[in-house]
């Protein structure tokens, strides 16, 4: 995997432009930041509560593309008057691998940013890489998984092409309760 791959997603009429790039050190206040969110916190299963915790999630997405089988994007919401960006959300491509034909994918979005679409575009620039990228290697369907009690996830699938296919039952600690498995297929 290139880890210099920088996404874009579009301004909407009450939204910014969107870049999406690979995680880096200078990301970490920013991360620290938008941890102190509950409702975020409580959809997600890392916990960042200051400077070292936000370095080592931050060292753990390099990790990730190194080995090739997580590439987690920072989403950036950018301005004229900020080239480099506000931290917005994050999206991540799991498990993916060459011959493998299906991959998992993951978002979670910073509370100052929700209601703009941040989430859905995102989504639908890293479903598009993907199938782009890794297409040719045989990656044919992505999922998308939920717990049942966060209908801004299902919202969020749905608007980005992911159809429901499968209610889950619970995996706990993970997942304490049912879950959605949403599907999209690179034909789709």
């Amino acid at each position: 995997m290139n880890d210099t791959a920088v996404l874009h997603a579009g301004a909407t009429p009450s939204a910014p432009a969107l870049v999406l790039r690979p995680w880096c050190v200078e990301d970490v206040a920013a991360l620290v930041d938008v941890f102190r969110d509950p409702v975020l916190r409580r959809w997600t299963g890392s916990a960042v509560e200051n400077e070292g915790d936000g370095m080592r999630w931050v060292r753990e997405q390099e990790r990730g593309w190194t080995a090739g089988d997580r590439l987690g994007f920072a989403v950036l919401e950018t301005q004229p008057d900020s080239p480099r960006g506000q931290l917005a959300g994050h999206v991540v491509l799991k498990e993916a691998a060459s011959g493998k034909p299906s991959a998992e994918v993951g978002y979670w979005t910073a509370a100052h940013a929700r209601g703009r679409g941040v989430a859905p575009r995102a989504l639908e620039a890293l479903t598009g890489w993907a199938f782009d990228v890794m297409g040719a290697d045989g990656l044919e369907r992505l999922e998308l998984l939920h717990q049942v009690d966060n209908p801004a996830s299902c919202r969020v699938a749905s608007k980005s092409g992911y159809g429901l296919d499968a209610v889950l039952p619970p995996a706990p600690p993970s997942f304490p309760r049912e879950g959605h498995l949403h599907i999209r297929r690179r034909d789709a």
